[in-house]
């Protein structure tokens, strides 16, 4: 079709792909907030729920730990939840996107602006 002209046949190809990506990475964006991780601190006495995209989404603590005294070891335990939980969030992200992006022949490890 575009025979004649040169490298443009290959610029159009390169165009499609990049929305087909763009399609591909919007629809990953809307799966990542649906995908679930559990952060736990505590052996499990506290445990935090997000999103793949890092949104908290539940927080289950073990009444046990609910002593007037130990306020302080209770607000780290739930702090180390969260953060386990992000961390995670963050990782299952990567994955996900490392998936999507293995395809395109980029380096690995290579961070996109998104």
């Amino acid at each position: 079709m575009l025979k004649g002209l040169g490298g443009l046949g290959d610029m159009a190809k390169m165009m499609k792909a990049a929305q087909g990506f763009q399609e591909k990475m919007a629809q990953l964006q809307e799966d990542l907030g649906g995908m679930t991780v559990v952060g736990e601190s505590g052996a499990g006495l506290v445990r935090a729920t997000a999103t793949a995209k890092g949104e908290l989404t539940g927080l289950e603590i073990d009444p046990s730990i609910f002593v007037a005294s130990e306020k302080e070891v209770v607000e780290d335990l739930i702090l180390a939840a969260i953060k386990d939980a992000q961390s995670k969030a963050s990782e299952r992200a990567k994955e996900e996107m490392g998936k999507l992006t293995e395809g395109l022949g980029l380096p690995p490890g290579m961070k996109l602006p998104f």
